[in-house]
């Protein structure tokens, strides 16, 4: 008799149970995951419930940060103007008699449209062939470089130099581990942090002298692409659409933000210049650069280069567009390429 109590008892749970999970699975979540909204648009977040169903409070979290407490199923704006971009995910908890049980989302967060800029020609300058360009930076009326390249390649071992603006003469050039293939540089006073590419290394050199100081592991991000400096962090690429900061003393990661333009991810980030609170960035193989908000990774204006150096007039060897300097004393930009044999100072103007 027990044994039979006792079954009739654990079919009754199970029935219970069986209730309670599709009571639970009656419960759903708006936006749809999935949903694509722009930049600034508010997102109405809403728990729908079944007809005759109450709710003590419904909780909100965006990317597990709580947003926002609701006494019941009523909708809540999402304010996104100030969101970073990319996949947000979206949890409603929701309080019920004493119990809890989540529902999540989740959003595509994209930019706006990006304003199209025109440029203007201002000067032209010689440029080291033998340089394939990844980094550039101009400081102290010094053209800083750092050239990529692996001694086993046609191309050469990697080198560090400086060169004169105006004639385009190489001042001084150390090269850098044979095995090793340089990436992006950053001045930092009196300093020049360089990266690789593939071999999780950082270099440090003395900015006058070009001496290798010191050497630090980089395993920030999937690779070493290129970097800026903002007086404050430094600013690193890695192969996607993700740029990582960097803590200026340490090289260590302290954040990151995802660029994306209103398509969805721009991948291939590849050499950086911060100018007035903006990233200009070139995406490799392309022949354009964008300029992306460093606080939320939105692509807020593009300039096309295709006509400043059209491939049909490039010098033999010349491979892509790739190399920004920014002079903020006179407010000039220089632009270059891999191999290019010509540097070029261009004004970037609105339509």
């Amino acid at each position: 008799m027990n044994k039979r109590i006792i079954f009739f008892a654990v079919i009754a749970l199970l029935a219970y149970g069986c209730t309670d999970n599709n009571k639970q699975q009656d419960f759903t979540i708006s936006p749809e995951a999935g949903t694509n909204y722009t930049t600034g648009n508010t997102v109405a977040l809403k728990v729908n419930v079944p007809s005759g169903v109450k709710v003590d409070s419904v909780v909100y979290l965006l990317d597990s940060a709580r947003i926002s407490v609701a006494k019941d199923t009523a909708a809540i704006s999402l304010k996104t103007d100030s969101l970073t971009l990319g996949a947000r995910i979206i949890t409603a908890k929701i309080y019920q008699e004493g119990k809890s049980q989540d529902l999540t989302t989740n959003i595509n967060l994209l930019a706006k449209p990006a304003e199209e800029l025109n440029y203007t020609l201002e000067k032209v300058y010689p440029h080291d062939t033998s340089s394939y360009t990844e980094g550039l930076v101009y400081a102290d009326g010094v053209m800083y470089e750092s050239d990529g390249g692996r001694l086993a390649e046609e191309m050469g071992p990697s080198s560090l130099r400086k060169a004169d603006l105006v004639t385009g003469k190489v001042i001084k050039v150390v090269n850098v581990d044979p095995k090793v293939f340089a990436e992006g540089i950053v001045v930092i006073g009196d300093k020049i942090m360089q990266l690789t590419y593939t071999e999780k290394i950082g270099y440090v050199y003395d900015k006058k002298s070009l001496k290798l100081l010191s050497t630090f592991n980089n395993n920030v991000g999937v690779e070493g692409w290129g970097m800026t400096y903002d007086g404050n962090k430094i600013y690193m690429d890695d192969s996607t659409n993700r740029i990582w900061f960097l803590d200026k003393n340490t090289y260590k990661q302290t954040g990151f933000v995802d660029v994306y333009d209103d398509k969805g991810a721009v991948n291939e980030i590849n050499e950086l210049e911060y100018i007035d609170g903006k990233i200009y960035a070139n995406v490799y193989h392309k022949d354009y650069i964008l300029v992306i908000d460093p606080k939320t990774g939105a692509v807020v204006q593009k300039v096309d280069l295709t006509n400043l150096y059209p491939q049909a007039n490039r010098n033999p060897g010349a491979d892509v567009l790739n190399g920004i300097a920014y002079d903020k004393a006179t407010k000039r930009i220089f632009v270059t390429g891999k191999k290019w044999d010509k540097l070029f100072q261009v004004k970037f103007e609105k339509k």
